[in-house]
């Protein structure tokens, strides 16, 4: 119970730092969509997915594995060689790629943007502050810095693009000067300093985590490829336009994503500190179960309520964005229950497991993706990711096996029921059966989620 309330205690306050700026952030997609045309946003969207590709080559994935190893450190000593390994290796890969990154440019005489390397280096530095903000246990500050990052990066968004004429340079600008000045605070207010110490690198430890971080990178890349290929397909097939128009359709699923990662965040922790305990295996049962519940409830919940907000969100050409949403939002469903198995496999320090299941995920997205994007187009697109991500969880389920035996669903009839009733409301353009639709998903999440609802009602009560 005490691990329940630890994790219910630090997904609320990592939201709490998230999530009003999250909603104000989504509503600035009228801002964009109103600024910027779809080539505009499809070149931005491109420049994302290219530099979130690269980074875990940076990285290696080092800050992962600094929050790991932390939480199972034993003394301050132990804790210093950890972040001074972590904090000096990542620092030499950044300052190496940055050179390369440079001479590949100029040599192939690359049309991009001067912001490129500048953004690259504010990711990196952010990545490595939340790890090691997370990985001391600081759960309230890391919050807090990411409220505070994401209120800086909105008002430069909305400076820039109205402000000024900068454009994508504008959106890229506002995280690269954001995530900088959280660098510094971060450090400022940790302390680094005071956690470097040259004499303490230990090369077992250092073997040690970069067993564990380096599996972590084609995880990172898989990710990313399926984002990438994606993007490279339909770009070179249809147009930047119609990368701009998949990338909005995104926006929507990236809200379940976005509070699901309010979660993940909390989870990764409580899943490795459950090992410890008498009984992981009915902890990790009852969370699985909670979670599955909530987490399809909300996936069925952003698909009805779509057709009554789209065209009040959406301005511009953007309309045709509205066919892909519910396949993307089914495929983020999907990528969220493998990625709660992840959180397993990360606690029992299995990452390989979670490397190649991601990267056979990103494969099937490729391959799907090239052979239909001629006769569907965007579609192609939206349907590749969903049945990678339908492989990713369907596999891990059943590694999963291996180490916690997870109980079986007994709503399933129910739930396909849902699923159909909701897809055909969606794509029926028809108000009256969207609104049907919409009562009969409110019925079904409070049914699926009873237990919490009639616990939440009786404290309201009881106060």
């Amino acid at each position: 119970m005490k691990q329940e309330k630890e994790l219910i205690k630090n997904t609320f306050i990592i939201a709490l730092g998230k999530f009003s700026t999250q909603i104000v952030s989504f509503l600035l997609i009228s801002l964009y969509t109103a600024k910027l045309t779809t080539e505009q946003y499809g070149s931005y969207d491109f420049i994302i997915t290219i530099i979130t590709f690269i980074t875990p080559f940076i990285t290696l994935t080092l800050e992962e594995s600094m929050f790991r190893f932390l939480i199972d450190a034993k003394s301050k000593k132990e804790e210093k060689s950890i972040i001074t390994q972590t904090v000096i290796t990542m620092l030499t890969t950044l300052s190496i790629a940055c050179i390369i990154i440079f001479a590949v440019i100029k040599i192939f005489s690359i049309n991009t943007t001067k912001l490129f390397i500048p953004y690259v280096i504010a990711v990196v530095l952010m990545a490595l502050m939340n790890a090691l903000v997370r990985g001391l246990g600081k759960i309230k500050l890391y919050s807090l810095s990411n409220f505070i990052l994401s209120v800086i990066t909105i008002v430069l968004n909305v400076v820039l693009i109205l402000g000024t004429n900068l454009k994508v340079d504008g959106l890229l600008l506002s995280v690269i000067i954001a995530n900088l000045i959280m660098v510094v605070f971060l450090a400022m207010r940790l302390k680094l300093k005071s956690f470097i110490n040259v004499k303490l690198i230990n090369k077992k430890l250092m073997k040690e985590m970069l067993r564990y971080s380096i599996p972590l990178i084609p995880h990172s890349l898989s990710w990313t490829i399926i984002n990438l290929s994606d993007r490279l397909i339909i770009t070179s097939m249809l147009g930047t336009s119609s990368n701009g128009i998949y990338a909005i359709s995104n926006k929507f699923p990236t809200i379940i994503n976005t509070v699901y990662n309010y979660f993940a965040i909390a989870w990764k922790e409580s899943a490795a500190k459950a090992l410890h305990g008498d009984d992981s295996n009915k902890y990790y049962n009852k969370i699985y179960t909670t979670l599955k519940n909530i987490v399809y409830s909300a996936t069925v919940g952003v698909i009805v309520v779509i057709p009554f907000i789209f065209n009040i969100l959406i301005k511009g050409g953007y309309k045709e964005a509205y066919l892909y949403i519910p396949i993307l939002v089914f495929s983020v469903y999907f990528s969220n229950m493998a990625s709660f198995y992840g959180g397993i496999f990360s606690a029992y320090k299995k990452t390989k497991i979670i490397g190649t299941t991601t990267l056979v995920s990103a494969i099937i997205n490729l391959i799907v993706n090239i052979i239909f994007i001629k006769f569907i187009g965007i579609y192609a697109a939206a349907i590749s990711t969903l049945l990678s991500s339908i492989f990713l969880y369907v596999y891990r389920k059943y590694k999963i096996r291996d180490f916690v035996k997870l109980k079986k669903s007994k709503d399933l009839k129910m739930t396909i029921l849902i699923t159909v009733v909701v897809f055909l409301s969606y794509y029926s353009y028809n108000y009256i059966f969207q609104g049907i639709a919409l009562i009969l998903t409110i019925i079904y999440a409070i049914m699926m989620n009873k237990g919490i609802a009639r616990g939440f009602i009786g404290k309201i009560i009881k106060r």
